[in-house]
């Protein structure tokens, strides 16, 4: 069933491949996509940009998620855990599986550099329901 869509809350996921449904004032750019050594997982790497005042809501992710905030400002959640802010220069280590949420809470375009080390048989982003 490589080509069966499900739709997730914001993003529409293709499991053989990406394709996303932006969400106003997001805008996400895939870098590259790559299979890696270890069996059955790839790596991918996007850009993605957020209008101020513009969130993605809880979700997760099938596999690690690094950030590294290009630029602007993120508030960024993590279930369980108090707030995150994190500007340009930062890093930030999300754990396979692990809900999550970004803001940008500055007064112009927040970006980030998001690289996920994720299983390839599973939807890159699930949302909190």
């Amino acid at each position: 069933m490589k080509n069966l869509i499900l739709t997730l809350g914001l993003f529409t996921t293709l499991i053989s491949g990406t394709a996303y449904a932006q969400q106003a004032g997001v805008k996400r750019t895939d870098l590259q996509r790559h299979t890696i050594e270890v069996a059955g997982y790839e790596t991918i790497q996007a850009r993605i940009d957020l209008e101020p005042g513009t969130s993605v809501g809880m979700h997760s992710h099938p596999g690690e998620e690094v950030i590294y905030v290009l630029e602007g400002i993120f508030e960024y959640q993590l279930e369980g855990e108090d707030p995150v802010v994190l500007k340009a220069g930062e890093v930030l280590f999300i754990p396979a599986g692990r809900n999550h949420s970004a803001k940008n809470i500055g007064e112009m375009k927040a970006s980030e550099l998001a690289t996920y080390i994720v299983r390839k048989d599973k939807p890159l982003l699930l949302f909190k329901k």
